[in-house]
This record gives structure tokens, C-alpha cells and sequence, in this order.
């Protein structure tokens, strides 16, 4: 194999773990990420880890901090605004390019996904939650002839994934996601675009309301002493 080429492979795979080692709280916010402990761990050279930390940076699940290293990013009521103002933007603009271009087999891998999204639900494997509801979204832009957009909205999901986790906490905010789900297939299914944009932008807006909401009690019982900024920024989006 290309040297090259095996660096890569072995750097997708690290992230895979590294993510969900993150996501699930294996590696919490504010762990520091060693790469020769990693490199160790996975048996690997530091290159393909270092290859690695610099994607999870660029998913924003982890920042590399100077004399430091790589460090798992906290939550954060500025990350969420900006992931879902991207969010509110790009993801209507690609259903409206995607929707009237969806087939029967599209609508039939929907339904797919949409099933294991409940199932995942019900069974309350929130491992599965982030990567299931990033799967859904992005089946539905599929047909858009936007690829760049596409990437940048993949990767914002991979940033809302830890996110998501948070916010399906609760049984009315799982109950509202599977709702929402299915009334979007049946939109794209009855062409009724514009609508089905619409209520995208809606769906987005809600999930970014509810997580300032979770997200800042968490932050509020890890820090009471909040600051003036945060304070504002939840009050400004809810």
C-alpha cells in the first residue's frame, strides 16, 4: 500500500474512534489528547494522529491550544448559534435543490433510516442518535448539485452530534425529532417543496432553541457564575 495512502486509512479510522470516544464521554470536555499516548493506544506513528486531531479540530470537537496540545473543546452556547445560523442557511438551500429530484428509491432509504432512528430511539442507544439523524439529513440533500455545500453541512453535523446527544435527552424532544422526520419525507414525497423548506428552517430552529435551553442549564451547573456574554447570547436565540 502507498505509504501515503495507509497514513490516511489509518487517520480515518482514529477519528471514528477518537469521535465517539468524545461524543460519548470516554474523553470529557477539557481532556487533554496526547498523541504519543494515542499513538501508543492505537499501535500507530504519531503522523496518522496528528492527521486525525487536526480533522476532530475542524469538527470543532477538539482545539489545539499552543505549549499544550489537543484538547476536547467544552460546550458552547457561541458554537451552537454559529453551527446552526450555517445550519439554517445552507440545509433549506440544498432540500430546495434535492427535494424534486428525489426517486422512489430515495424515499425508500428514508424510510430506512427513519426506521432505525426510531428503533435507536426507543432502545435508547444514544450512540447511534447523532450518526442516524446526520445519515437523515444528509439522505435528503442527496440529489443537490451543491457538493462543497454538502461537505460543509456534513461536517456541521458531526460538530451537532455531541449536541443532539444532549438535546434528545429528554422522551418530548426524541418524540418531536421522529415527528419531524417523517413529516419531511412526507413534504419531498407530496412535492411540496417550498414547504418542506420551510419547515426545515423551523425544525433547525427549534432543535437550536431547545439545546441553548439544555445546553446552558448544563453550563449553568458547571459554572453559576456565568458570564454577561453567554447570558445574553442564550436570551438573544431563545
Amino acid at each position: 500500500m502507498n505509504p501515503r495512502l495507509k497514513h490516511r486509512t489509518l487517520s480515518a479510522l482514529i477519528v471514528d474512534e477518537l469521535r465517539q470516544s468524545i461524543l460519548t464521554g470516554e474523553h470529557p470536555a477539557g481532556a487533554q489528547l496526547r498523541q504519543d499516548a494515542l499513538a501508543e493506544a492505537y499501535g500507530v506513528s504519531r503522523i496518522p494522529v496528528r492527521e486525525a486531531l487536526f480533522q476532530l479540530e475542524a469538527e470543532g470537537l477538539v482545539r489545539i491550544v499552543p505549549h499544550k496540545g489537543a484538547v476536547v473543546s467544552e460546550l458552547s452556547l457561541a458554537e451552537i448559534n454559529d453551527v446552526f445560523d450555517l445550519r439554517g442557511i445552507l440545509e433549506p438551500r440544498l432540500l430546495a435543490h434535492s427535494a424534486p429530484l428525489l426517486d422512489a428509491a430515495d424515499f425508500e432509504r428514508l424510510e430506512q433510516i427513519q426506521a432505525r432512528f426510531s428503533g435507536s430511539i426507543a432502545a435508547r442507544n444514544v450512540r447511534e442518535w447523532g450518526t442516524i439523524n446526520a445519515e437523515f439529513h444528509l439522505a435528503l440533500y442527496s440529489r443537490a448539485p451543491q457538493p462543497r455545500s454538502q461537505a460543509i453541512v456534513a461536517s456541521l453535523l458531526h460538530t451537532s452530534d455531541r449536541y443532539t446527544r444532549v438535546q434528545l435527552s429528554s422522551s418530548a424532544a426524541m418524540d418531536a425529532a421522529r415527528r419531524q422526520h417523517a413529516e419531511l419525507i412526507e413534504l419531498c414525497q407530496a412535492r411540496k417543496t417550498e414547504k418542506a423548506c420551510r419547515f426545515l428552517f423551523d425544525h433547525v430552529e427549534g432543535v437550536r432553541k431547545d439545546l441553548l435551553r439544555v445546553v446552558g442549564r448544563v453550563l449553568a451547573k458547571k459554572a453559576p457564575a456565568e458570564s454577561p456574554v453567554s447570558r445574553s447570547t442564550a436570551r438573544s436565540r431563545s
